[in-house]
C-alpha cells in the first residue's frame, strides 16, 4: 500500500532504544517529554507543546475523523540495563509502555495521506495517579475514537479493564500492652491482618465459575503498624486493592463494603474506619465499533489472522476517558503484558516494526469506514 512508508528499522529501532535509555518513573518524565517533542517536531507534527503537568501533545492532519492516540511515558521504578539478545529489546518500558507510544509516534508520522486529525500524547503518572489523562480531559478535547498504548500483542485487541477501589483501612484495637504480657490487649496489627483476610474472603466469594476477567479481587497491598519493638500496636493501616469487573460498579462495591466492614468490626470488637484513595469505574467499548472493525482490518492484512478481542483485570487511563466520553476506545500495542513490571521486561523487535505497520493499516481503514458512515 502507498499511502505509508513506514520508516527505516534501524531508525525505529535506536528511537525506541533511546526512549528506553530515559528513565522515566512516574512524575520524572520531563527528559522524555522534551526527546519527544524534538522527535516530532523532526517528523512533521504540528502544535507540539508540553502542558503543565508533563504531558506532551503533538498533532498532525486535519479534520475528520478525530483520533486521539495516547501512551504514557512513566514507568514503575526499578532501572534495567538496555541491550539487545537476538530480537529481544529489553529495558524498562519496553513492554509497558514506551514501544506502544513510540510506535504510535512512527506510524502517525509514516502515514503520507491525511486520515483526519490525529493529536499524539504522551501522559504522565499512567502508574501512579493518572495525573496526566486526568489534565488531558479538563482541556475538553474533542475526539471521535481513542486508542491507547498499551501491550496486548499484534492479534489481541483490548475492549476493556477492570475498575479500581483502593481503600485504607484503619483498625483501632482501643488499647495496646506490653509485649511481654500479650493477653492484656487485642494486637492491632494481627486484628488488621484478620480483618483484611475476612473482607477479602467476603467480597472474592462464590466466583468460582467466572473468568478472571469478571471477578471482583482484593488484595493487600500496604500495611503499616506499631510504634515500638516492645509494645503491642494499638492501630494499624492497612491498603486494599479491589478491582472491578464491568458487570459491576464502584458504588455497589462500596456499598458492599461498608456493610462488611460494619460486620467484621461487631465480630472482631474493634474500630475499623475507612477512607476511599482512589476511585475509577470498569470501562468497556462497544464491540461492534467502527474502530474495532478498522483494527480487524489492520491487523488481518499484516497477520491474516482475526483477533481475539479481550478484557484485561487492570485498570488504565482508558477507563477515565472511556466513562467520560462514551466514544469508541481500545487499548492495542506490541508485546506481552505478562513481562509488564518484571525484571525480564523486554519487547520483540520484529514484533515492534510489524506493529507500526498494522496502525498505519489500521488508522486508514479507520478513515475510510468513518467518512462512509457519514
Amino acid at each position: 500500500m502507498d499511502s505509508f512508508a513506514v520508516p527505516d528499522s534501524q531508525f525505529a529501532i535506536k528511537l525506541l532504544e533511546k526512549s528506553l535509555k530515559i528513565y522515566t518513573p512516574s512524575l520524572r518524565e520531563k527528559p522524555l517529554a522534551e526527546f519527544l517533542a524534538e522527535q516530532c517536531d523532526n517528523l512533521g507534527f504540528n502544535d507540539i507543546k508540553i502542558d503543565d503537568v508533563g504531558n506532551i501533545i503533538a498533532k498532525k492532519g486535519s479534520g475528520s475523523p478525530k483520533i486521539l492516540l495516547c501512551g504514557h511515558m512513566d514507568t514503575v521504578p526499578g532501572e534495567i540495563k538496555v541491550r539487545k539478545d537476538g530480537d529481544k529489546l529489553f529495558g524498562r518500558g519496553a513492554s509497558d509502555a514506551k514501544t506502544s507510544l513510540i510506535t504510535m509516534l512512527l506510524a502517525t508520522a509514516s502515514i503520507k495521506k491525511n486520515v483526519g486529525t490525529i493529536t499524539l500524547i504522551g501522559v504522565v503518572d499512567e502508574e501512579g495517579n493518572a495525573t496526566g489523562i486526568k489534565n488531558i480531559m479538563k482541556q475538553k478535547h474533542d475526539f471521535d475514537y481513542a486508542i491507547f498504548g498499551e501491550p496486548s500483542g499484534l492479534k489481541q485487541i483490548t475492549v476493556s479493564y477492570k475498575g479500581r477501589l483502593a481503600i485504607n483501612l484503619r483498625i483501632n484495637v482501643k488499647n495496646s500492652a506490653h509485649a511481654s504480657a500479650p493477653w492484656l490487649s487485642k494486637n492491632a496489627i494481627e486484628e488488621a491482618i484478620i480483618t483484611s483476610s475476612k473482607l477479602k474472603e467476603l467480597l472474592e466469594h462464590g466466583q468460582d465459575d467466572k473468568k478472571k476477567s469478571m471477578i471482583i479481587t482484593a488484595t493487600i497491598t500496604e500495611i503499616k503498624g506499631g510504634s515500638s519493638h516492645n509494645v503491642t500496636p494499638k492501630e494499624c493501616y492497612v491498603t486494599l486493592d479491589i478491582r472491578i469487573p464491568v458487570n459491576t460498579n464502584c458504588k455497589h462495591i462500596e456499598e458492599k463494603l461498608a456493610n462488611l466492614i460494619s460486620r467484621v468490626s461487631e465480630e472482631r470488637k474493634t474500630e475499623i474506619f475507612y477512607s476511599i484513595l482512589d476511585e475509577t469505574e470498569p470501562f468497556e467499548t462497544s464491540h461492534n465499533s467502527l474502530l474495532i472493525r478498522a483494527f480487524t482490518l489492520g491487523i488481518l492484512n499484516v497477520e491474516n489472522k482475526h483477533p481475539i478481542l479481550i478484557r484485561k483485570t487492570g485498570t488504565g487511563d482508558m477507563n477515565i476517558i472511556g466513562n467520560q466520553t462514551k466514544i469508541p476506545i481500545i487499548s492495542y500495542g506490541p508485546g506481552n503484558p505478562h513481562d509488564s513490571h518484571t525484571l525480564n521486561e523486554k519487547i520483540s523487535i520484529s514484533e515492534y516494526l510489524k506493529g507500526i505497520t498494522i496502525l498505519c493499516e489500521s488508522l486508514l481503514h479507520l478513515k475510510r469506514l468513518h467518512d462512509k458512515r457519514n
